[in-house]
């Protein structure tokens, strides 16, 4: 019984692909996805998706750890706002950027006044508004292993004299390992396809904040045929990550 819904959710997810590949321009296709647009496009989202990888990384580590661990009151309230991009559209968090970095917020004036820094627009901007929107994944990921592994071990480690650092460096970590990868491969292919905070906080100029989903989406008011075949691009990378990686990132992982 369940290989019906289990077909219409797979043809839910396959069939539009295939209405892409159906409606692409094959005699075109391999000029459109070597213009100029699509690889400046296609080599700025490498770049500030792996970019925006480490960031999440070397963030969401240590967030996890402490929604994880902490027993401080307040903490489920903590968690809420910490996955709240999660939920939120992406113009809206893109809206928030802006109105802290940009020039008239309150974070973003004291950078520009003090320092002549402007956030906004650039790449940067970029990579800030992919970190917002992915990091919450990691963090998912990595939470849920800490609590499936639960603590023992590092009781274990504090009784035998060992240092906070040390517990978390030779104990914490090799626990988060494997949910780490899969966080990783899945906060970068969120930051891959990244699109509403991105054409909000840093705009869509080529070469500079134009990643692949916003020239997909420029493309498409004026060569629909072109638009197409970055979208196509865009899935195959898409594909190639999260097939690659991610069942390395799994493996082992008896979760």
């Amino acid at each position: 019984m369940l290989w019906v819904p289990a077909g219409l959710a797979l043809l839910l997810v396959v069939l539009p692909v295939v209405g892409l590949l159906v409606r692409s321009d094959l005699s075109r296709l391999p000029t459109l996805i070597v213009s100029d647009a699509a690889v400046d496009a296609l080599g700025l989202s490498l770049e500030t998706a792996a970019i925006s990888t480490v960031g999440c990384v070397v963030l969401g580590v240590p967030l996890a750890v402490v929604l994880a661990r902490s027993r401080v009151p307040g903490i489920r309230v903590l968690r809420s706002l910490v996955l709240l991009p999660l939920v939120l559209p992406p113009v809206v968090g893109g809206l928030a950027l802006l109105y802290l970095l940009g020039r008239k917020g309150f974070l973003g004036y004291l950078l520009d006044t003090a320092f002549g820094v402007t956030v906004p627009f650039t790449t940067a901007a970029v990579v800030i508004a992919q970190i917002f929107v992915a990091m919450p994944f990691l963090v998912v990921s990595l939470e849920g292993a800490l609590r499936n592994a639960g603590d023992r071990y590092e009781q274990v480690g504090a009784t035998l004299g060992a240092k906070p650092w040390t517990v978390f460096r030779r104990v914490t970590l090799p626990l988060l390992l494997p949910a780490l990868g899969s966080g990783a491969v899945l906060s970068f292919a969120r930051a891959l396809g990244e699109f509403g905070a991105t054409i909000t906080f840093a705009g869509s100029l080529q070469g500079v904040t134009q990643t692949l989903p916003l020239a997909v989406y420029t493309e498409a008011e004026s060569d629909i045929d072109s638009a197409v075949a970055m979208s196509l691009i865009l899935i195959v990378v898409a594909v190639v990550v999260i097939t690659v990686a991610r069942p390395r990132a799994l493996e082992g992982n008896p979760t």
